[in-house]
């Protein structure tokens, strides 16, 4: 660290209050509300163009100078971007690098178009091939890698990393439970012998709500109800507990941005929201207008658009929007991601209008967080990125890629976490696609990352480590050669082992020895009809896939236990099969199952379509090796996805459906 940023660390670094400043600053139509500050012309040389975050200032539109130290204006403190991510010289710069970038895909038809075909019929926008690639998986014994990793939240909700809270429609701290129900949030008492519904509010103008729980705080998340599916908001309420039978929204907070992701550390929240393509007045060919017309219209329309065009805004309470970045808070992407911004905002729970926020002038696909590390990964699929004609229904939510997509390689952004802080520490590339956040994962210092095939790897899937090297995440081992011509279809990290499912027509399951990162190790693959789409361990011997497979009458809903003691050997011990017409709702959405290690239980959602739709509660005891089940009928129709099995700290679980919240007898 340098003497000026030392000094720079001195400054005051409380967040600003956004509520309270938009409110006063809804007046002014002529000036610019900043979300975060701007920098001095000196600062920005000392520091060669790194970027620096504050607190909301009533400034300008952040081209021209700010006040230094000791006088008015904003007092700049933290240098978010300290790796190979550069935010622009100016305002100017970063929309001039917008408009360059999206001259490069938009054409007679605006952002998309008609499906184009050559003179011999064969679609212009192909699909990359895959070549054959030599087989380099290792083989081998190896010593028994540990599998305790096991993750359920304090609050009741089956997660992906522990000490790492995700939302969902149900949220406890023993005492008390919330339920999202439609446009209402409702409190129960489950400290007594039985359960009592003791209050309700209602969550105004926001769907598909979720929740987290920080104390006495709800934040409820969902979409704005005033958004469309082609031009998606968030929207962030903030309702008070201190009196739980009068619950209150206290604070009511919305960006024009799709969420991404959605984490809380303790009492912080953070978001990575999503925002795409800006809607411009474009027009489309017709009798009377040309292709060509069309597209100089339109090139004009992208060259004329400004950088509020581009950056997404927020809205606290009945404020007017302000843009939620300060050009200066937004680094410039590479070529190869898509067109658009992705932000990463934080906020302490109770305060959710104060607000520390940075961008990426690029879409990334993937958000995982570690307990102190956040990563943004683009896929990586690479082959049907859309570099000239779109075929699709055009809306902000497309991809569009200037460069050509990301070629066979999938991008990764580290970010090191601090309160509501993050702080960009290293990028890396790696060869293949990455499949959803489960295909990534920290441990010790170490990002493990398994990938799928692409036009670089071959036409099997891989496991790799990356290590911090510097301002880099560099490979530093690879295992190819997993499940060829197949698909990724789930994956489970343990301190030092990964079990990585494929399909294609069976299930090759795959235990992959990571003691030595640097030589990752095959060390044995199980091959069975059907596949997990989710892993989820018991303890130290036995793990349990949620996924599909053959089974009396067709094909229908499964799961199975496998014995990991010795990992050389996987096997499986026991399968349940639900039947035809069935599905577990983990293998979507893993919050619908349920690990009770003290009762050897496990708890998953299973519905049923025949005439109508039939959802159950799918309880195993795990006795002698064996899944012992008892399957209990709880909800009807759409609000089978309601249905979550809660976890209290005294050993009691809580059933919560469509409409009710009662004691399961286990």
């Amino acid at each position: 660290m340098t003497d000026l940023e030392r000094l720079w660390d001195d400054y005051p670094t409380d967040p600003a209050p956004v509520g309270a400043i938009l409110a006063a600053t809804a007046s002014r139509p002529h000036r610019r509300l900043l979300v975060r500050p701007v920098l001095t012309a000196a600062a920005v040389m000392a520091l060669a163009g790194a970027f620096v975050a504050g607190t909301l200032v009533d400034g300008g539109g952040g081209d021209g100078p700010a006040a230094g130290p000791g006088g008015p204006g904003t007092l700049p403190r933290h240098v978010a971007f300290q790796a190979d991510l550069e935010p622009a010289a100016s305002c100017e710069d970063l929309r001039t690098s917008y408009v360059d970038r999206a001259l490069q895909v938009v054409g007679p038809w605006g952002w998309g178009g008609p499906i184009m075909y050559a003179e011999g019929g064969d679609l212009l926008r192909k699909q990359v091939e895959v070549p054959e690639m030599a087989d380099s998986a290792a083989s081998g014994a190896a010593r028994t890698p540990q599998t305790e990793r096991q993750t359920s939240s304090e609050t009741g909700t089956n997660v992906q990393e522990a000490g790492v809270d995700e939302p969902d429609t149900v949220k406890t701290d023993g005492k008390i439970m919330v339920v999202v129900r439609h446009e209402r949030l409702d409190v129960y008492d489950v400290a007594g012998s039985s359960t009592a519904k003791v209050s309700s509010v209602s969550l105004p103008r926001v769907d598909d709500t979720e929740i987290l729980l920080a104390g006495d705080t709800v934040v409820a998340l969902g979409r704005d109800a005033g958004s469309t599916p082609e031009t998606p908001g968030t929207r962030v309420l903030t309702v008070s507990l201190a009196d739980p039978a009068a619950p209150k929204v206290v604070d009511d907070v919305s960006y024009d941005a799709d969420r991404l992701s959605v984490r809380q550390h303790g009492e912080t929240v953070r978001l990575v929201l999503a925002s795409g393509l800006p809607d411009l007045d474009f027009v489309e060919p017709t009798g009377k207008r040309s292709e060509d017309e069309a597209l100089a219209h339109n090139r004009k329309a992208v060259e004329d658009s400004t950088l509020e065009d581009w950056l997404p805004t927020v809205t606290a309470g009945d404020a007017k929007p302000r843009q939620l970045l300060d050009c200066r808070d937004v680094a410039l992407a590479p070529d190869e991601l898509a067109l658009g911004t992705t932000s990463v905002v934080g906020f302490d729970a109770g305060s959710a209008d104060r607000l520390d926020a940075i961008g990426l002038s690029g879409l990334t696909d993937i958000a995982y967080e570690s307990a102190d590390h956040l990563y943004l990964a683009s896929a990586g699929a690479g082959a049907w990125g859309c570099t000239d004609w779109c075929g699709a229904a055009v809306d902000r939510t497309m991809r569009v890629f200037p460069g050509g997509g990301t070629a066979g390689s999938s991008y990764l952004f580290d970010f090191a976490l601090d309160g509501t802080r993050a702080t960009h520490v290293a990028s890396g590339e790696v060869e293949g696609a990455i499949r959803d956040r489960w295909s990534l994962d920290e441990a010790g210092g170490v990002l493990r990352v398994a990938v799928g095939p692409t036009s670089e790897t071959g036409n099997f899937s891989s496991v790799l480590t990356l290590a911090r090297q510097g301002k880099e995440l560099v490979e530093r081992g690879r295992l190819d050669g997993l499940g060829r011509n197949e698909e990724i279809q789930s994956v489970r990290w343990f301190d030092d082992l990964a079990i990585v499912v494929t399909f294609r027509r069976r299930d090759p399951l795959y235990a992959v020895d990571l003691t030595d990162t640097a030589a990752p190790r095959l060390l044995g693959a199980l091959k069975i009809p059907g596949f997990s789409s989710y892993l989820h361990p018991l303890g130290r011997a036995r793990l349990i896939g949620v996924g599909e497979g053959p089974g009396p009458g067709g094909w229908g809903a499964q799961v199975g236990l496998f014995d990991v003691r010795d990992t050389t050997r996987v096997s499986r011990l026991d399968v349940l099969s639900y039947g035809r017409n069935t599905s577990a709702l983990a293998g979507a959405d893993p919050r619908a199952f349920t690990w009770l290690p003290d009762h050897r239980t496990v708890l998953t959602v299973v519905e049923k379509w025949s005439s109508r739709r039939v959802g159950y509660v799918s309880v195993l005891k795990l006795a002698g090796g064996k899944l012992h089940e008892r399957r209990i009928k709880v909800e009807y129709g759409g609000d089978v996805d309601q249905v979550r099995t809660v976890p209290l700290p005294d050993g009691r679980v809580v059933l919560v459906t469509g409409e009710d919240a009662q004691f399961l007898e286990l």
